[in-house]
């Protein structure tokens, strides 16, 4: 005899006692639940009342103690790396943590998947994450707010065309000193206040002049210096790595030869990926059909 298919209300119930038990089996320390909206988080969070269980929301969500990530629509596995990234930022989990996540399809108010994640080991060479030497940096801050802009860069586009371009945060001097404007630069001759990346009509100027070549120059508070630069760094002795071309390659070349983060939009894919130090500490993809509608 063919079993009942459980409801929904059951089947989350299911997912959410495994996530538990499994978080307790194992000695993690976070249950992360990625939510869509702020009313199904506070009363999931009112029904548990666990300060280990922690709701994952995007941007826009407001929710006391819950995680706020990016709001565009990020596969899983992005989801959960930048969640991450926040997480440690805002204090609530460690680099070095063990942390079980529940989440399901984005858009989707259910779950459907459970993963357990080792913070201090790196992930495949498929979905690279080793961001602790990011999240050392002064910069952090000003790097998770770039990932944000290079994230709505590669999901969206701009005008309905793919786009690729190029952050540096950090060490500005140096990376102006090895690297040499490509077209003219729209910044130059404005106040350092009005050139900070907190300003919304400067979010708005970098995605716009992504279009242009040449790469972006950020100092460590966050302050744009340059757009259009050449990155004069060299490559040749870097690790070739499938699928890169020569915006990847400046990237790592840049990142290696300065103490700066470098963070590429792919123009064919929109995945974001971070260098440091000449090295993949990271890769973020958001869901190309947003890109094709």
């Amino acid at each position: 005899m063919q079993k009942e298919k459980p409801s929904q209300e059951d089947e989350a119930l299911s997912i959410v006692e495994a996530a538990i038990a499994l978080r307790q089996r194992l000695g993690c320390g976070k249950v992360f639940f990625f939510f869509h909206r702020a009313p199904a988080a506070r009363r999931f969070l009112e029904d548990h009342h666990d300060p280990d269980l922690i709701a994952v929301l995007p941007q826009g969500e407001e929710l006391a103690g819950s995680i706020s990530a990016w709001a565009g629509n990020q596969s899983r596995f992005s989801r959960i790396k930048y969640a991450f990234m926040r997480g440690v930022i805002e204090g609530v989990i460690t680099p070095e943590d063990r942390v079980v996540c529940v989440l399901g399809p984005w858009g989707k108010e259910r779950f459907d998947t459970i993963t357990v994640h080792d913070l201090s080991l790196s992930w495949s060479d498929e979905f690279p994450f080793d961001p602790r030497p990011i999240m050392s940096k002064p910069s952090f801050s000003t790097i998770m707010a770039v990932i944000d802009i290079a994230l709505d860069i590669g999901a969206l586009g701009r005008e309905g065309k793919s786009v690729g371009t190029i952050f540096t945060v950090g060490d500005s001097q140096t990376v102006l000193a090895k690297s040499h404007q490509a077209v003219f630069n729209p910044f130059q001759g404005y106040p350092a206040q009005e050139r900070r990346i907190n300003r919304p009509e400067v979010v708005e100027s970098l995605k716009e002049l992504a279009k242009i070549d040449g790469a972006f120059v950020i100092t460590a508070e966050g302050t744009v210096e340059a757009a259009g630069r050449h990155l004069d760094a060299h490559a040749g002795h870097l690790e070739q790595r499938k699928g890169f071309g020569s915006r990847h390659r400046s990237a790592a070349a840049i990142s290696k030869e300065c103490d700066c983060v470098a963070i590429v939009v792919s123009e064919s894919t929109g995945r974001v990926t971070l260098f440091e130090d000449g090295k993949i500490r990271g890769s973020l993809e958001p869901v190309i059909s947003r890109r094709l509608e």
